[in-house]
């Protein structure tokens, strides 16, 4: 394991934005406030918004703030991967903070994150965010997703240097710029939908610690403002997060669609055979009452709101359908994200 530098500078962020006018600025501004930050690159990558009109208008205000312009996507690269790559080469501290245009950092975010590398002596630290949800699409599937994800990616197994377990969330991800220069940056992960698992997997694979854990209190996101923004996002990292493989699509869809679909059989059962309605509809009650008891505990052991276990059925419907799409998707070799296409290794696809 390499040792931690002593005294080392600030922290350079690398902020990745194509057509993020709506978040842009509470990103920044979240950003400038922090001591720690010596630096905010913005990388623009081919916005046609107002993007670059924000970030301009702000970096006149914020001598830290500067930006650069994405000329053209090479082939092989994922657009995002692009755009940090070339962030980090410009940034010039021995940190580098890689964060989405949508977070909204906290007064001591990167502060913390440091604190942790330090303790944990760690080359890599990254929080995974807390949710803003406002609409009932956003409650039913994202809470769901996460905790379905808490299975797959122990922070407990993460954190282990001895398992070989790793993960990471892009939307914070806090990285000694040492050890992002051995594993060869995000240029060895040009074409990967999940840069940041992949990144994570490259360092712990090469001996380094890496720290993940819960971003509740400093950092926030809303990752998605429409119904088809949220599927869109889903459908290109879905498949692969869960697993890659249609073995893996199919546990998770029947591990999603069996308690429902059980407690339709007992209820339509129950019916037919006593024909009564009203034991018809107590089935029913207790069943669904049995599934919402069972998510409660979920959601509230992943630090989700209790009020969330309604949206429970909802988001089992909904994960099933997205991760199904995912699936496909990734069967045709193509996803499409942000108005681009990019080819995905299946298959029958190679990755471009």
């Amino acid at each position: 394991m390499t040792p931690l530098p002593q005294n080392s500078p600030g922290i350079s962020v690398v902020v990745p934005a194509r057509n993020e006018e709506e978040v842009i600025a509470a990103c920044l501004q979240s950003l400038v406030q922090q001591a720690e930050i010596a630096e905010i690159v913005v990388v623009n990558d081919q916005s046609t918004d107002g993007t670059a009109e924000i970030v301009r208008g702000m970096a006149t205000r914020h001598s830290r703030l500067k930006m650069m312009e994405v000329s053209e996507l090479p082939a092989g690269w994922v657009g995002k991967n692009y755009a940090v790559w070339l962030g980090a080469r410009q940034a010039k501290g021995e940190w580098l903070l890689f964060t989405d245009a949508d977070a909204v950092h906290e007064k001591h975010a990167a502060a913390r994150a440091r604190e942790i590398a330090r303790e944990r002596e760690a080359a890599l630290v990254s929080f995974s965010p807390e949710q803003i949800m406002e609409t009932w699409y956003e409650k039913a599937l994202i809470p769901y997703i996460y905790c379905r994800l808490a299975k797959k990616f122990s922070y407990e197994q993460v954190n282990d240097p001895q398992k070989t377990a790793a993960a990471a969330n892009g939307q914070f991800l806090l990285i000694r710029r040492d050890a992002y220069e051995v594993v060869g940056g995000h240029a060895s992960i040009a074409g990967e939908v999940l840069e940041d698992v992949a990144l994570a997997k490259k360092l712990k694979g090469a001996g380094y610690r890496i720290w993940f854990g819960n971003g509740k209190g400093i950092v926030r996101v809303r990752m998605y403002r429409s119904f088809r923004a949220m599927w869109g996002g889903w459908r290109k990292n879905l498949y692969q997060l869960m697993g890659g493989s249609s073995e893996a699509v199919t546990r998770e869809i029947v591990a999603a669609l069996a308690p429902v679909i059980a407690v339709l059989v007992a209820t339509t059962t129950m019916w037919g055979f006593t024909e009564s309605a009203i034991r018809g509809l107590a089935t029913l009650a207790v069943g669904i009452l049995i599934i919402y008891v069972a998510y409660d505990g979920e959601l509230k052991h992943n630090g989700f709101p209790p009020r969330l276990v309604w949206h429970g059925i909802r988001g089992r419907l909904l994960y099933a359908g997205v991760l199904g799409a995912s699936y496909r998707s990734h069967l045709r070799g193509k996803l499409e994200w942000k108005g681009r296409t990019y080819p995905v290794g299946t298959p029958r696809a190679s990755k471009g």
